[in-house]
């Protein structure tokens, strides 16, 4: 049996939802990036970054590969920053009352 769209988009957003994830996501717009480098910036224990990236990999947000001993992550998608990208403009136009925080979503650095 099949599960409905509106099913599948929920699970797609719960998969998402999850500030580590994201920023997993955002980082890897800019191309495949090795376990080691997403560890430097996220500044997370190995464990939570190999968690997060296993229930990414599993919904099929992100491809890994293995290049020598290095695990390199990718989006499966281009489609998925564009979501990232669907995202920012959402929040800027829902928070122009925040000023501080929209200075930040509009920043190159953020993503």
């Amino acid at each position: 049996m099949s599960v409905p769209v509106h099913q599948a988009k929920a699970e797609l957003f719960r998969t998402t939802g999850h500030p580590v994830r994201i920023r997993v996501l955002a980082l890897l717009q800019d191309g495949p990036k090795p376990v080691r480098d997403l560890l430097t910036v996220i500044e997370v224990e190995p464990s939570n970054l190999s968690q997060q990236l296993a229930v990414l990999r599993r919904a099929g947000l992100v491809t890994s590969s293995r290049e020598g001993a290095l695990v390199v992550y990718a989006l499966s998608t281009p489609d998925v920053a564009e979501l990232l990208a669907a995202g920012r403009r959402i929040l800027g136009c829902l928070l122009t009352d925040r000023d501080d925080l929209l200075t930040q979503l509009r920043s190159p650095g953020h993503r």
